[in-house]
């Protein structure tokens, strides 16, 4: 099973992973967005990496930049995020490597079943939220480093516009929680598609606005550099699982009620930058 990873390092005496037919797991955390894991996709198809690789992984769900200060300090040996700028800072400072960009969905604009501020008439993102602070009704925001928050906050920069005092609330929490809050208050918000798919049918949202590279969101798998021997052995079998292997067939046939959440990044555009793009060659 491991025969292409030989290369890499010896394999030492602990490193129990497939055909090695060790009694117990090795075992490595990995960290993720919570939009990842709300949308229930590394449930689903991390167990089939486990059984091949006889590797326990447990998956620490933060947003994205809290998932950088784990690489940082070696508290994972990978990441999994949405978040191209801060990804491209930690490639340039060599905390990561062997960075690959795996899957993309959208960020979608959700609001309130009666579009109180018209916004599914709107002719792009800029004119959407220009609806939103214009009719001073409620959006909500995670406020938190997050890679939805860093995307809200970079769509605001552009709309040169801020809601006002008053109208912009900030959870500081998940994107389940946040979308739960933007319910409550009848408000507008930014998710990601997963998400707001899994729980949908326990809101009072509906999807308001769609469409534009704008709100393109892209996923990349990397690993943290500097790592043992055993742990680089196992990161690299997990990062080229989800980037060439078993992992894109299982996330291409992932379903969220019955609807595909993930497109997986086609094998004919670059993907080993932060910039890239699905569309892009």
């Amino acid at each position: 099973m491991l025969s292409k990873y030989m290369g890499l390092v010896p394999v030492v005496a602990s490193l129990c992973l497939g055909t090695y037919g060790c009694e117990s797991a090795t075992k490595i955390r990995i960290a993720t967005t919570t939009s990842v894991e709300n949308s229930g996709l590394l449930t689903s198809i991390l167990p089939a990496f486990e059984s091949d690789y006889n590797v326990e992984v447990q998956v620490l769900p933060v947003g994205s930049g809290r998932a950088f200060n784990l690489l940082r300090r070696g508290d994972v040996v990978a990441g999994l995020t949405h978040a191209p700028k801060v990804e491209a800072a930690a490639l340039e400072a060599g905390v990561i490597t062997n960075y690959r960009k795996i899957m993309f969905n959208d960020f979608i604009v959700v609001g309130p079943l009666d579009d109180p501020a018209a916004v599914k008439d709107a002719s792009n993102i800029i004119d959407v939220l220009k609806r939103i602070v214009d009719k001073q009704v409620f959006f909500v925001s995670r406020g938190d480093s997050s890679g939805t928050y860093l995307r809200e906050q970079e769509l605001w920069a552009l709309a040169e516009l801020r809601p006002a005092d008053g109208r912009l609330v900030e959870t500081g929490q998940g994107m389940a929680a946040t979308l739960r809050v933007a319910s409550e208050y009848n408000a507008y918000t930014l998710t990601d598609r997963a998400t707001f798919q899994q729980i949908q049918s326990k809101l009072q949202l509906t999807s308001v606005y769609v469409g534009g590279t704008e709100l393109v969101n892209p996923y990349a798998i990397f690993q943290r550099s500097g790592l043992t021997e055993a742990d680089q052995v196992v990161a690299t079998a997990l990062v080229d699982w989800f980037a060439e292997g078993k992992g894109r067939q299982l996330i291409a046939s992932f379903r969220v009620n019955a609807k595909p959440v993930f497109q997986v990044w086609p094998a004919e555009f670059s993907r080993h930058q932060p910039g890239d793009l699905p569309h892009v060659r």
